[in-house]
C-alpha cells in the first residue's frame, strides 16, 4: 500500500492529486506545520532524514522529492498514461518541466516568502526600518523581476500547446501546478497571464483534483 506523508499546505497535495488521476489505492499520514515557524514537524525525519514533504512509502521503497515521486508513480503504475512516448519532442518537454518547476521557477517564489517574513518578523524597533529596507530592495531589484520573467515564460509556453508537454495532460502539469498556485497566492499571478489562469481553472475542475483535496484537507494556496 502506498502511504503519502502529507504536510498541510505543501507540495504533497499534488501527489494526492496524481494518485487520484492514476486511480490508485493509498493511505495518508497527515502532519501539521508548526504554527509559528511554518516548518514541518520533526516526526517527518523518521520517514526521511531531511524531514520534508512530500515523501511516499511503497512497500520497501521510500521516495522523496515531488519530481522523483511523480516519475516513480507514473513509470510504475501509469501503464503508459500521463507520460509522452519515449523519443518524442513531447517527452523532452515532459522531462524539462519536471525539473524546471522546482529547479528554476520555485526559487524566486521561495525567496519572496522568506523576504516577506524578514520584513514582518518581530525585531527591535531600531532594526525594523533597516530590515524592511533591505527586504524591499532585494524584492524589487531581483525577486519580483525574476518571478515576472518566469510567469511570462510559462504564459508563452501555454500559447504554443494545450498542456506544458503537448496536447495531452501529463505528470509535467502536476509538477508545474504548485508553482502556479504559489504564484497566484503570493507571487503576482493575475489577469495579465490569462493562459496560466485558465490552466489553473482547468486543473482545479478535474474530478481527480477535487478528490485529492477532499482526502488531503484544507489547502490554503488555492483560496
Amino acid at each position: 500500500m502506498i502511504i503519502v506523508h502529507h504536510l498541510n499546505n505543501s507540495r504533497s497535495q499534488r501527489i494526492l492529486w496524481l494518485l487520484e488521476e492514476l486511480g490508485l489505492d493509498y493511505e495518508i499520514k497527515k502532519y501539521q506545520r508548526d504554527a509559528k515557524t511554518m516548518l514541518a514537524p520533526p516526526e517527518l525525519r523518521a520517514v526521511h532524514p531531511l524531514g520534508k514533504s512530500p515523501v511516499i512509502t511503497d512497500g520497501e521503497h521510500t521516495v522523496a522529492e515531488s519530481g522523483a515521486i511523480i516519475e516513480y508513480l507514473i513509470e510504475r503504475y501509469g501503464k503508459g498514461r500521463f507520460i509522452p512516448a519515449a523519443g518524442t519532442p513531447e517527452k523532452l518537454l515532459y522531462t524539462y518541466f519536471l525539473h524546471y518547476a522546482e529547479g528554476s521557477a520555485m526559487t524566486p517564489l521561495l525567496m519572496k516568502l522568506v523576504f516577506d517574513k524578514v520584513a514582518t518578523s518581530p525585531m527591535p524597533f531600531f532594526a525594523k526600518p533597516i530590515a524592511k529596507g533591505i527586504a524591499g530592495k532585494v524584492k524589487s531589484s531581483y525577486i519580483m523581476p525574476q518571478i515576472v520573467q518566469h510567469l511570462a515564460y510559462l504564459e508563452s509556453e501555454l500559447g504554443k500547446r494545450t498542456w506544458f508537454a503537448g496536447e495531452e495532460f501529463t505528470g509535467a502539469d502536476v509538477q508545474v501546478s504548485f508553482v502556479l498556485e504559489a504564484a497566484a497566492a503570493r507571487g503576482g499571478l493575475g489577469a495579465q497571464y490569462p493562459k496560466l489562469d485558465a490552466f489553473l481553472k482547468r486543473i482545479h475542475a478535474r474530478p481527480a483534483y477535487q478528490r485529492g483535496l477532499e482526502r488531503g484537507g484544507p489547502y490554503e494556496l488555492i483560496k
